[in-house]
């Protein structure tokens, strides 16, 4: 595995809306730019209507992070926008991160409003990274829920991500691979993938191969001479059922088998699939190759696969593509970056955003998240947001209240109690050490099977609730009444 950081290859610092540097100036020649803020980074809707998304992006936060610095280009073109106060120009000259930062680890089950990043710091530093948070952390965890939802749609059979070609950039194949792989999928085609984070790169022969022989009998027989432990034939080019299978098992009987070698699959990649897999299974079986695999592909998704195996399509691994790689049926994962507290003369002051929208309220203070696991059959419970310097006591019934709904209510007793985020900087020092990307995947394997199957629904899937501490209720009432928003 390739010990370079894709993310310091190029100097990304000014990656920024603009109006985070206008504000950090404003800040700094106003006096506030050493003040400590708090921010919190949620989102407020699972993408696809579903039951829960999950976590991806924080790797190539801590990345960033650790790479922040302004260099001399960056400050002349600054300098030349001749908007900049010079000191502050000076400031970012020496700049050197040093918040706190706290995030639930990459592979967790997360759900809308709670805190999945949490920054402590000087104003300037944690208004600044604003941007590159969300954009890491919005776009693999938007990879990784649908390459979920498409994993547990496929029922144990392995699916591999094949979308480089259609993602929306460099940075879109890379990082969607990597997101798609911590979700579920067994391998990509992309190549660099397999080289950055140890993802297996898997594929083998395109249209083309076939097109470019003057026969597919000829383009098969050369494959499997090449590559005779590794034998998967597209067979879609002409025609399925009169050439692709037939000249597949030839090439099987007269290269591999002679050889002591075994198919390893055919591919379809287009056609009424499900159709075609059950001809081509008693084909293969007929022929005495049972265990030469079929793997399907051609703009597949969750709801694709899920008919496929419903109208008993013998299919053994699935190829998804576009429709992986960009979500493309809810391409924006919401999340967004608000500020939750201040410090005056060290006491923690909380801040609400008030809207008439109330899904835009947020929730104020310097707070945790718990998950809540039932002890006799592993299964998450709720979540709950508390201030932060709440503990659950496991040892003791909690009563559990609807922050939105406060007359819905229920105690649990026989649980564990959770916090789910972990430091990353302390200080501005990395004190995370972070997992391998395979660690990553295994977890959040993991971590679904605690997920009600209710929950996991495509379908109008259960509400997993994320409620609020009483205390933090009572602060974020107070608030509000405060701010005249008494309805």
């Amino acid at each position: 595995m390739s010990n370079t950081n894709l993310l310091i290859q190029n100097n990304l610092t000014m990656l920024t809306d603009f109006y985070e540097i206008t504000m950090s100036n404003g800040f700094f020649c106003t006096g506030n730019g050493d003040r400590t803020v708090y921010f919190d980074m949620f989102f407020r809707t699972v993408p696809d209507k579903g039951g829960v998304a999950i976590l991806a992006g924080i790797q190539q936060v801590i990345d960033y992070i650790k790479n922040l610095k302004f260099t001399e280009e960056d400050i002349a073109y600054l300098r030349d926008k001749k908007l900049f106060n010079e000191q502050f120009l000076d400031y970012l000259r020496h700049f050197k991160f040093c918040c706190d930062v706290w995030a639930i680890p990459e592979g967790t089950p997360i759900f809308p409003y709670e805190p999945l990043v949490t920054v402590r710091g000087p104003a300037i530093q944690a208004q600044f990274i604003e941007t590159m948070l969300l954009l890491l952390v919005n776009h693999q965890s938007l990879i990784a829920t649908k390459a979920n939802r498409i994993v547990r749609a496929a029922q144990g059979r392995p699916v591999m991500e094949f979308g480089s070609r259609r993602a929306q950039g460099c940075d879109g194949a890379i990082y969607g691979a990597r997101a798609s792989y911590i979700a579920g999928c067994c391998g990509t085609a992309c190549t660099i993938s397999d080289r950055e984070f140890g993802i297996p790169a898997l594929g083998t022969m395109a249209h083309s191969w076939v097109q470019l022989f003057d026969t597919e009998y000829e383009a098969f027989k050369a494959y499997a001479s090449i590559y005779p432990d590794n034998c998967t034939l597209l067979v879609d080019t002409f025609n399925v059922l009169k050439s692709g299978i037939p000249n597949a098992i030839k090439v099987f009987n007269e290269v591999l088998v002679p050889n002591g070698h075994r198919p390893k699959g055919i591919r379809i990649d287009s056609g009424d699939i499900t159709y075609l897999s059950k001809k081509a299974r008693k084909m293969l079986d007929d022929a005495g190759f049972p265990d030469c695999k079929i793997t399907a592909s051609n703009s597949l998704d969750e709801y694709t696969i899920q008919d496929m195996i419903r109208q008993g399509a013998c299919v053994d691994s699935f190829g998804v593509g576009e429709r992986m790689i960009t979500a493309s049926s809810a391409p924006v994962f919401g999340g967004v970056y608000k500020l939750a507290a201040v410090e005056q003369d060290g006491v923690i002051v909380p801040r609400i955003k008030v809207s008439e929208n109330v899904a835009k309220i947020t929730n104020p203070g310097f707070k945790k998240v718990w998950r809540l696991f039932d002890k006799e059959n592993g299964k998450a419970i709720a979540d709950v947001i508390t201030l932060h310097d709440e503990v659950i006591d496991e040892s003791q019934p909690y009563e559990l209240f609807d922050p939105d709904h406060i007359w819905k209510r229920k105690i649990v007793s026989n649980f564990r109690a959770v916090q789910l985020q972990v430091q990353l900087f302390d200080k501005g020092e990395c004190v995370y050490q972070s997992p391998s990307v395979e660690e990553i995947r295994t977890y959040c394997m993991a971590q679904m099977d605690t997920m009600w199957d209710e929950v996991l629904r495509f379908e109008n899937p259960h509400k997993y609730y994320v409620d609020l501490s009483q205390p933090l209720w009572d602060q974020k009432n107070l608030l509000l009444l405060k701010h005249g928003f008494d309805s």
